[in-house]
């Protein structure tokens, strides 16, 4: 085997560039049917769409990475841009920049309550979470008394917040690219992101080397949190509207991005880095199949085949590092 197809064929096992690929070839084929699909101003609208699902990705990825899951994200963002728009429809004084602060520091005290049920309660990040769930979208209820805040009762500033642009990019990809950034370093090279990926490839040896099991499920949750906060009034800014039902549902969403991403559901492996391709593959499926003129009900059955399909990639592919492991063990 030469060392050029050798490298091409390590390339092509790694989860990354399979899905920049699939992403290629999608484009490709959408584009055959739709040629405006590419253009510049459609691709910056995709991008911004899925924007707001990387983030959120981002923060179920360190969830799932120690072998939970946090259910409760779509009820997280859902409360965090109610309380966030309401600030600012009361209050239209309010400076923007601590409106932000306000709904990512709410979503930071939910996320730290989810931590604290699962690490001081003893209850499972899935019961958890199921929980929490519909106690967050109660409370969004509760807070807007049903109602809904709309575009004309919002400040120009806050709904202006996720579009205002740097260098010809808009706040909200700037937001989603600094998240991506700076959660990359915290898992690869600090000793807290080190130790999460720890928790989720060995419990047990991971509590030997003296890894605290207690901190790691209270920061990936008050992590997830966080960016659930920050994600909310993104939402709220971007869509001009804060309703009770807002990402309903959104969880299955993130959770796929991540599996598409080559996030072992069980734990212990994946990057930041495939959980960005796995979003931004989820945003052009959403963006491709009604420009083909495909019907939501298949657009759904689609989805459903994509997430069924890459977690039996994913399983193959873990089965087959499993042999390789082992034949390098005993030659």
């Amino acid at each position: 085997m030469s060392l050029s197809t050798k490298t091409i064929k390590e390339l092509l096992g790694k989860r990354e560039a399979t899905l920049i690929l699939l992403i290629v070839v999608l484009t490709a084929v959408v584009t055959s049917r739709a040629p405006h699909f590419i253009q510049p101003a459609n691709i910056e609208r995709i991008v911004n769409d899925t924007s707001i699902l990387i983030i959120v990705a981002i923060g179920q990825f360190f969830v799932i990475l120690t072998g939970g899951i946090d259910l409760s994200v779509g009820s997280t963002i859902a409360f965090s841009g109610m309380a966030a728009s309401m600030l600012n429809q009361y209050y239209p004084g309010t400076p923007v920049g601590i409106v932000l602060i306000v709904g990512i520091a709410i979503g930071t005290v939910l996320g730290a309550i989810n931590g604290a049920l699962v690490t001081f309660g003893k209850v499972p990040p899935i019961i958890t979470t199921l929980g929490t769930m519909s106690i967050y979208r109660g409370f969004t209820f509760v807070l807007s008394k049903g109602q809904w805040v709309t575009a004309h009762e919002m400040t120009e500033s806050y709904m202006n917040l996720p579009h205002g642009n740097f260098i010809g990019i808009t706040n909200l990809i700037w937001s989603a690219v600094i998240v991506a950034v700076l959660t990359y370093y915290f898992s690869r090279y600090t000793r807290s992101g080190r130790e999460i990926y720890a928790i989720g490839g060995n419990k047990t040896a991971a509590r030997f080397v003296g890894v605290s099991e207690k901190k790691v499920n209270m920061i990936i949750f008050t992590l997830s949190g966080l960016l659930c906060g920050l994600a909310g009034v993104m939402w709220t800014a971007r869509y001009a509207a804060a309703v009770n039902e807002t990402a309903t549902g959104f969880e299955l969403q993130t959770v796929a991005a991540c599996v598409l991403g080559g996030v072992n559901i069980a734990g212990g492996s994946g990057g930041i880095g495939g959980v960005v391709l796995g979003a931004l593959f989820l945003g052009i499926i959403n963006n491709a199949l009604p420009v083909v003129n495909i019907s939501p009900f298949l657009q759904m059955f689609i989805q459903g085949v994509v997430v069924l399909a890459a977690m039996f990639i994913n399983t193959l592919m873990e089965k087959r590092q499993e042999k390789a492991a082992v034949k390098r063990r005993f030659n």
